[in-house]
């Protein structure tokens, strides 16, 4: 068997959507199977020059999102690990379409009543270093923090973690992925367009959850058109 060549970046795409996105993009390669999820290898232009990439299914929520994270790092070693991916916006603070680039990211659905519930969301909040990765950048981006919890974007949430926070958008795994990265000291760029809004009267999707599958379907699409490009900013 030959040696798998050196793997300087891992993109990780999480919900089931964004997968079938990225395979409909990369139909013509082959997955191989893990025991967390689907991945292959493709060549992409970094400077110019063809660089292997491996694509991950990292599964949704925070235990397969850390579980994956761990995974491809041990497995690969990267520089780099890219999280391709959507979010949910808050109704009033940004708008569909936006792409974030996290500069910070926070678990808030961690409720700790016996210590400091002040300290045990920030064992969680990590800080992500952004220093190396170059401008101009590829995209117009938005640089902001992500809250991630096991849970849908709830209503009655969205006040207190915008006065709290200062958050506009929420996912499931960027807080996940980034606290990993940066326990093994791996390099991460999270990429998340915003393909729905919750507010006072509800989310967008849940009444009809069309809306997040088809824009994830163009968020996705629209990131890995410009991979070579960031790429290239971060490599």
């Amino acid at each position: 068997m030959e040696p798998e060549p050196p793997i300087r970046a891992v993109v990780i795409s999480s919900a089931n959507s964004e997968w079938r996105a990225v395979r409909a993009a990369y139909a013509h390669l082959p997955a191989q199977s893990s025991p967390l999820g689907e991945w292959f290898v493709d060549e992409v232009a970094v400077h110019g020059q063809p660089e292997p990439v491996v694509f991950f299914h990292g599964g949704w929520g925070k235990i397969a999102a850390a579980a994956s994270a761990q995974y491809v790092i041990g497995r690969w070693r990267p520089e780099l690990l890219v999280n391709l991916a959507t979010c949910g916006g808050f109704a009033g603070c940004i708008e569909r379409g936006t792409l974030v680039l996290a500069e910070r990211t926070l678990v808030y659905d961690i409720v700790e009543q016996m210590s400091d519930p002040i300290a045990a969301i920030a064992h969680y909040t990590t800080e992500i270093d952004l220093s190396w990765l170059r401008e101009p950048y590829p995209q117009p981006v938005q640089r902001a923090l992500l809250v991630s919890g096991d849970r849908d974007l709830v209503p009655a949430d969205i006040p207190w973690l915008r006065e709290r926070y200062g958050a506009v958008a929420g996912d499931w795994e960027s807080g996940a992925i980034a606290w990993v990265a940066a326990r093994q000291g791996v390099r991460c760029l999270i990429l998340r367009g915003v393909t729905d809004l919750v507010g006072a009267d509800g989310g967008e999707a849940y009444a009809d959850p069309a809306i997040f599958h088809d824009n994830a379907a163009l968020v996705i699409a629209d990131l890995l058109a410009h991979l070579p490009a960031w790429l290239s900013c971060a490599l």
